[in-house]
């Protein structure tokens, strides 16, 4: 892929949550290891009051706190803070980017934004970059979700910005999409001939996909309480995790020939009709209870009124297609949960005959488990023999195979996820970036949830904080004879 590499950056929400944790720290270890062009410049741009050097200094105590370990008191901090200016901007004030465009200057040289905004101010920002001047044809922009609430206001944000920006210039962030794993599994299917045979119906008996989170509101309780677990999770993460999984084999690795397979699995997900809404989807909402041996508030207690929000949705979901016609791929996610965990797991088929059920030997179908977070693992269950002389009977276990991306790459620096996504937008790669067809397909398919959910006036069921979710998820998955993997 032929990279552009921009000569400035302009970071909206400079001063944020999400600046501070994830930005900041990536930005800097793209700078420490020499990965930034020569000579780029980082505006922040932010509503709070600071000069360049104030916002250094702001900068500098971000680092400090938020820096992996090894990272911590390199000696490059001073030369990328060089690099770092501020200006006090007000998207919903048209006045405040006439001097935002004379602070960041000329633009030829190409220029990559990063906004990050509520939903509402998406359309006034685009405007006033255009008036500006700071949309032209060296621009590019990354746009941080929410996307929208629903496929109408998806839309309307997406028009505002193809109003102005061409899709080859819109780099729409999912950052699940930047981590090592995530990209693991486009290796691990197409780079290994032993799992392409199998892959499809006649091989896979279902598909698991958990994202849990032990942690409750923090400090998203504005944002959370208006869009709920389905979502903030559901609508962009564990959909193109599905995606990745279920996809046809690209031709070629970049953004045109990944999208395109990946737009196709999100529409083939089959819609779920008001009337089976209560069979294939379960919400829920975190009632008290104990995370890490601490006591916890219920989600109504936390936000300090009562709630109708979802803090926790289980989905079984279907991609209508020849390779996984009735292959039932089961969505969970969920706060407060008993632990944090991100994984993909995938149940093959039992062997079509046991040789050893005279013998009293069991088998136990094979398992993939792909582990995202906290740690990162691939591991195959197979079974083998246990040591003996069989006298008794053959004595069969399961035994994981184990990849530890963390030990087999060991002398490999891991990334933080938006390191990638950063560098990829600074240098105009589009591959784990969301097109627009895939994020309109995702809220058509979401849409139509909520609408099941309105139409019976299904509420969530209350979970103790600590456990895996409403007793309900797990009879989704066991009227199936299956059991959502939780070891």
């Amino acid at each position: 892929m032929q990279r552009n590499p921009v000569g400035k950056m302009l970071l909206f929400g400079a001063t944020g949550d999400l600046a501070q944790r994830m930005l900041l720290p990536s930005l800097y270890g793209l700078h420490a290891d020499g990965l930034l062009p020569e000579g780029l410049t980082i505006t922040g741009a932010a509503r709070a009051d600071h000069d360049d050097a104030s916002y250094r200094d702001f900068a500098k105590a971000a680092l400090d706190q938020f820096l992996p370990d090894d990272r911590a008191g390199e000696e490059a901090v001073g030369s990328f803070l060089e690099r770092m200016f501020y200006h006090n901007v007000d998207l919903s004030d048209p006045g405040s980017f006439a001097s935002l465009a004379e602070k960041v200057g000329d633009v030829s040289g190409g220029l990559a934004i990063f906004l990050s905004t509520a939903p509402s101010l998406f359309e006034p920002a685009i405007a006033g970059l255009h008036k500006v001047g700071l949309a032209g044809d060296t621009v590019r922009i990354g746009l941080e979700k929410p996307l929208g609430y629903d496929l109408a206001s998806s839309k309307e944000i997406n028009d505002a910005v193809a109003a102005v920006f061409p899709e080859n210039r819109i780099f729409r962030i999912d950052h699940y999409l930047g981590k090592e794993t995530v990209q693991n599994i486009l290796a691990l299917r197409f780079g290994n001939s032993f799992f392409e045979p199998v892959w499809n119906a006649r091989g896979i008996d279902n598909v698991q996909i958990t994202i849990a989170e032990t942690v409750g509101l923090e400090e998203r309780a504005g944002y959370y309480e208006s869009a709920g677990a389905l979502r903030d999770m559901v609508a962009n993460h564990m959909l193109q995790l599905l995606a990745l999984i279920a996809m046809e084999p690209p031709s070629h690795y970049d953004g045109t020939a990944i999208r395109d397979e990946k737009a196709k699995v999100i529409r083939s997900l089959r819609a779920i009709k008001p009337e089976e809404t209560p069979q294939v989807t379960v919400t829920g909402q975190y009632a008290d209870g104990a995370v890490k041996g601490a006591i916890v508030k219920s989600y109504g207690d936390e936000l300090g009124k009562p709630s109708t929000t979802e803090t926790f949705v289980a989905i079984k979901a279907h991609v209508d297609n020849w390779r996984w016609q009735g292959v039932p791929f089961y969505l969970r996610t969920g706060k407060r949960m008993a632990a944090r965990r991100s994984e993909i797991a995938i149940q093959f088929k039992a062997v079509p005959h046991s040789m050893f059920a005279g013998r009293g030997g069991l088998l136990q179908p094979n398992m993939l488990i792909i582990r995202l977070q906290p740690e990162e693992y691939v591991q195959l269950l197979v079974m083998a023999k246990e040591p003996g002389l069989d006298r008794e009977g053959v004595r069969l276990r399961e035994v994981p195979l184990n990849l530890s991306l963390d030990a087999a790459f060991a002398g490999s620096r891991r990334r933080i996820a938006y390191e990638r996504l950063l560098l990829d937008l600074i240098e105009g790669d589009q591959t784990l970036f969301v097109r627009r067809d895939e994020i309109e397909a995702q809220w058509t398919w979401i849409d139509a949830i909520r609408a099941g959910w309105a139409a019976n006036d299904m509420k969530p069921k209350t979970y103790p904080s600590g456990s895996w979710g409403p007793s309900a998820a797990i009879a989704l998955t066991e009227r199936d004879g299956v059991t959502w993997q939780d070891d």
